[in-house]
């Protein structure tokens, strides 16, 4: 369990629950095939039942990391970072975010909105869930909407986030992994049929890479 002078630091984002950190390539999105180094927080409660790292649900598995440590050794790698999780914004990422500025980098963030937003971030990857829907100022922010598509309802829900979001919003559907083959010949009439729409596929899958 986190200690009571651990949650202070934790609080002010001077710790934060580290799943894992890695160097690799972005697999998904706009930002496909470049090089980044992802951060990955511990701590979700949207609760999407077909996540594919549900181990980062509970913060309290993974350790407090010293921000100023993670930040160093993100920006050593690379400058673009990518913060996930689990939900990063359940943290205040204003430390870690303004370190890795300092150190030159861009930030990127994956996530489902459901919390306020928090830090400097230079690009916001949206990914809204039923089960926790986005914050309404969050949706203007948006760089991209990545919508994740499990069966056919998923495209209506898609298309009333799109209604949300800015004209400069990105849109993207993808399938999730386990119902690829069956959805993405789906995806693709949908976006033949409504082309502001672009597929993402998670290729780091196909590449064997984190």
């Amino acid at each position: 369990m986190i200690k009571e002078e651990e949650n202070i630091l934790l609080n002010e984002g001077k710790m934060l629950p580290v799943m894992e950190h890695f160097y690799t390539l972005q697999g998904e999105g706009s930002h496909t095939g470049k090089a980044a180094y992802f951060i990955r927080l511990g701590g979700c409660d949207v609760g999407c039942h077909w996540c594919d790292v549900k181990e980062s649900w509970d913060p309290n598995l993974h350790p407090l990391m010293d921000t100023e440590e993670i930040a160093q050794t993100a920006a050593k790698y690379c400058k673009t970072i990518v913060l996930t999780g689990g939900e990063p914004l359940m943290w205040n990422l204003v430390p870690l975010t303004t370190r890795l500025k300092e150190l030159g980098c861009t930030i990127h963030i994956e996530t489902s909105g459901a919390y306020e937003m928090s830090g400097i971030l230079d690009w916001i990857t949206l990914s809204p869930k039923k089960t926790g829907l986005p914050k309404e100022e969050i949706y203007q922010k948006a760089s991209e909407l990545k919508v994740i598509i499990f069966n056919n309802n998923d495209f209506k829900f898609a298309e009333g986030q799109a209604a949300k979001v800015s004209d400069n919003c990105k849109l993207y559907l993808q399938s999730e992994w386990s119902k690829r083959n069956e959805m993405y010949p789906k995806i693709i009439d949908f976006i033949l049929a409504n082309p502001k729409w672009q597929a993402s596929v998670q290729t780091h899958k196909y590449l064997n890479i984190p």
